[in-house]
């Protein structure tokens, strides 16, 4: 009797699974960009196919973009975003924004028990944006664009959604700054597998394999940093810093002290906009055309 067929262990290097492995390998975190345009048309649909390709919690897509390409009102989110000059020089801004307000409104027009106005509803819609985002991301990529994630959203969160008329139940997630490329920057190292691949159960690291798994980035962050400017040595020896972890969590870089003020502007701003489980007085239904 011949024996069933089984599916190989490893699968194929298909020239379509190559396709998508030789995208990741080139992503680059863009900082310098071209002042070419970019149709904003087709940047809808590239939005549109990227949506459709990605996937989002009970298909209630709760998400919504609000692309920036006036000049204007670029220096105005660029202020927001801790004047990073490339936010200036791209074309386009993308603010990925979650967004459970426009379910509310579908509901409360059809008759239907109002809810998504609580941090599960939050999260899950943080979650599906974040989803998008990187699927956009990947698509730009993929037409020779560049892109770069704002972190600074989450500082500015409220200040934002105000500049964005963002309405209740509806707040930035992440920033997307698209354009042509104007450097080809060299690929950041990560960390190795064995640091964050767990087999079964989380494995905690010994102080030994914290050593080994973070040797690389010791020196090769410590060395990227040294370089961004000449006189940063003498700035790191002036406050101290001898190491690169010790540099994260200064005042230079991720100070512990302004993220717990962030951190109580961020709790603030979702309160605010009613995503904390303060339920705030229900969506009155639109009327029908």
């Amino acid at each position: 009797m011949s024996q069933p067929e089984t599916s190989p262990a490893v699968p194929p290097v298909t020239p379509r699974a190559q396709a998508v492995l030789d995208l990741l390998n080139d992503h680059r975190s863009i900082r310098q960009f071209r002042p070419d345009p970019i149709d904003g048309a087709w940047l809808d649909g590239l939005l549109h196919q990227a949506l459709q390709g990605g996937a989002s919690s009970g298909n209630l897509n709760l998400v919504s973009v609000v692309k920036t390409g006036d000049p204007a009102r670029r220096e105005g989110l660029y202020r927001l975003h801790s004047e990073q000059p490339m936010i200036l020089q791209a074309p386009w801004l993308l603010t990925f924004c979650a967004d459970t307000h426009r379910t509310r409104v579908w509901l409360a027009q059809r008759g239907a028990r109002l809810g998504f106005a609580d941090l599960l509803s939050w999260h899950t819609a943080a979650l599906d944006t974040m989803l998008l985002a990187q699927t956009t991301a990947l698509a730009l990529e993929a037409h020779g664009l560049g892109t770069c994630y704002m972190g600074t959203t989450l500082f500015t969160m409220g200040r934002i959604a105000e500049f964005l008329q963002l309405p209740e139940h509806v707040l930035p997630v992440t920033t997307l700054v698209v354009g042509w490329p104007a450097e080809a920057p060299a690929q950041r190292d990560r960390l190795p597998a064995a640091a964050w691949i767990h087999d079964e159960t989380y494995q905690d690291p010994t102080p030994e394999q914290i050593d080994a798994r973070y040797a690389d980035r010791d020196v090769k962050g410590w060395q990227r940093y040294l370089s961004m400017k000449p006189d940063f040595a003498a700035e790191l020896a002036a406050n101290g810093i001898t190491s690169l972890a010790q540099f994260y969590t200064s005042p230079l870089k991720y100070d512990p002290d302004l993220f717990a003020a962030f951190s109580r502007d961020l709790h603030a701003a979702l309160a605010r906009h009613g995503v904390l489980g303060e339920l705030t007085a229900p969506v009155s239904p639109r009327a029908s055309p």
